[in-house]
């Protein structure tokens, strides 16, 4: 599952000592695993290998173009969702003809800015967005090229914000729209409609709503070649979930059981993927470092307060999401044999003026002291990218490990760093 393991009382990534990486970069900080990186993307590559997907990362996960150039030099695709993520694959030299460019709010400077490029695909959402890329096209003298995201109405059985594909969310448009949609191209001189997106949420760990929106989505594509409708392209997103608690999701080989045999049975449309949270979640842990640990014998509570807060990981104080949390130091990993005792039950808390910044509550923790380091660990997906300067805190640095050696791919940010952009008259 990923390259993170407990040696002789020790957090290793990899070859590489924890403790010995934090002597050097000290805390907070992210720490990815190359290997798991890697791994995860050729899992995935390999399940679907039948089909010859262009596998299109979700570069939202995790936007480090370090991380981008591996994917890229493995031969993934992009998919995008702002102008900054367009500008992030283009610094590294990604293919255009592999980039494709999703969200429901794209401004016109993005428009422009990806028919320059001349990326691959759009995702559109709407019949109004259909017609300002038709009307910027016509403009600059372009021709773009869509996928119409459609709203299977599915439901994927995961946190309401995340989840995407239900007939309420602002996502896409639903089959009877989009078929109005279809037959009124022939007004479109250029726009040259390719495909079908579906994409239907995130951290799904069940197959089934997968099977049932691809099945619906296939019923349509069909019926909609029958009347002479282009449509040569599926693009069935992403959102496969990955382990943050338990072992509920699904591998790269479940998922692909589930869905290769009904696309190549129909055996007439190109695959595109859009994964990121499933590559790159469980390859990266934030580290931080125990402040002090306050007892409040009123409230029964005991806080271990560290240096990273809520402005470093927002996931647990956004979603409430679950997080493995545990020393760096410790005879083996939360629930294995060897473990150690627990002190009790811990709030492990930053040091944000918010209640609300916290990784884990109520959580069987062992005794700790100040200077111990600890793990939050799968935190590689929507941890650096949803980062923030909140309470002026500059953002961590991002490290790399590959076997017994490690790097930087992103610095530290300092307090110049928080004003650079600011203006004092």
């Amino acid at each position: 599952m990923d390259a993170f393991a407990y040696r002789d009382g020790e957090l290793f990534c990899e070859e590489t000592r924890i403790a010995d990486l934090v002597r050097e970069v000290k805390t907070p900080a992210y720490v990815y695993s190359r290997r798991t990186l890697l791994d995860h993307f050729d899992k995935l590559a390999r399940a679907f290998a039948p089909l010859e997907p262009l596998i299109c990362y979700s570069v939202k996960a995790n936007s480090n173009i370090h991380i981008l150039k591996l994917f890229q030099d493995r031969g993934a695709g992009f998919d995008v969702v702002s102008g900054g993520e367009l500008f992030r694959t283009m610094k590294i030299g990604a293919d255009p003809a592999k980039v494709v460019f999703a969200g429901v709010g794209k401004t016109d400077e993005e428009i422009r800015y990806a028919l320059r490029k001349q990326i691959f695909l759009f995702n559109v959402e709407s019949r109004a967005e259909l017609e300002r890329i038709q009307q910027i096209a016509r403009e600059m003298g372009a021709r773009a090229r869509v996928c119409l995201r459609v709203n299977p109405d599915v439901d994927p059985h995961t946190h309401d914000y995340i989840a995407t594909g239900k007939k309420e969310t602002k996502f896409g448009i639903d089959f009877e729209a989009a078929r109005e949609v279809l037959a009124g191209l022939d007004g479109l001189t250029h726009v040259d409609l390719l495909g079908l997106h579906v994409h239907i949420g995130s951290q799904i760990t069940e197959t089934e709503p997968y099977r049932l929106a691809l099945e619906r989505l296939l019923d349509f594509a069909d019926a909609e070649r029958l009347k002479g409708r282009p449509i040569q392209i599926l693009n069935i997103g992403g959102g496969f979930g990955v382990y943050y608690r338990d072992r509920s999701a699904k591998s790269a080989d479940e998922i692909a059981a589930a869905l290769v045999p009904p696309l190549k049975e129909r055996g007439r449309y190109k695959l595109i993927l859009e994964p990121g949270r499933f590559i790159v979640a469980n390859a990266g842990i934030l580290l931080t470092k125990v402040l002090y640990v306050k007892d409040s014998a009123r409230a029964g509570k005991r806080f271990v307060i560290c240096d990273a807060g809520m402005n470093d990981l927002i996931r647990p104080a956004l979603y409430g999401s679950w997080h493995r949390v545990w020393p760096v130091a410790a005879a083996a990993a939360e629930g294995d044999p060897g473990a150690p005792e627990t002190a009790g039950l811990a709030d492990i808390v930053g040091p944000i003026c918010e209640s609300g910044d916290f990784f884990a509550k109520d959580r069987p923790f062992p005794a700790v002291r100040a200077g111990d380091l600890i793990a939050v660990f799968t935190a590689g997906a929507y941890g650096f990218s949803m980062a923030s300067n909140y309470n002026s805190h500059p953002r961590p640095p991002e490290v790399l490990v590959e076997g017994a050696s490690f790097r930087p791919i992103r610095r530290r940010e300092t307090y110049d760093d928080l004003i650079a952009a600011e203006v004092l008259d």
